[in-house]
């Protein structure tokens, strides 16, 4: 009879008290930021608004075969930022935040190079902190400001001076 209530406890109990002890990682979290291009330049400028309200996905997929592993949905607040929780490390998938929509009607155009942003989201890689920060995401309006000739001058001279 002691044997079988030592097997039990064994089978039984032991694992589940295992489990509950065990430490539960902290999930990693995603943050960047989602912009419009007023000046339709492929990059920030001091022109640039940020966008509330526009969703954002992070995808893995794996490695080998291409096939999507991860999807998580989340949408900017108020000052352009999203923050995405992944719960699992995904150190064998290839991981991008992407762009979804953007609720600006004359801003809903994807530039090129800017509508994702690689995410590495492994603990084995040495970086200690949960926080992952992608590159900015971006979409531009469908026509420049007024302005933006004279804010591209500036970055232009900026750039001769090196």
């Amino acid at each position: 009879m002691a044997s079988r209530v030592a097997l039990l406890f064994l089978l039984c109990v032991l694992p589940s008290m295992v489990a509950a002890i065990r430490l539960h990682k902290n999930p990693f979290c995603v943050q960047g930021r989602v912009y419009c291009d007023s000046c339709r330049a492929g990059f920030e400028t001091s022109a640039t608004t940020y966008i509330p309200g526009a969703e954002v996905v992070v995808e893995c997929k794996d490695r080998n075969t291409a096939e999507v592993v991860f999807t998580k949905k989340g949408v900017t607040d108020s000052t352009g930022t999203y923050k995405i929780f992944v719960d699992e490390d995904h150190e064998d998938h290839i991981c991008n935040a992407k762009l979804v929509s953007s609720p600006q009607s004359n801003c809903q155009e994807a530039a090129p190079g800017r509508d994702e942003a690689r995410v590495i989201l492994t603990r084995n890689n040495g970086i200690v902190s949960d926080d992952r920060f992608a590159n900015s995401l971006g979409y531009m309006k469908t026509e420049a400001n007024s302005g933006c000739a004279e804010i591209l001058k500036q970055y232009q001279m900026f750039d001769e001076e090196n």
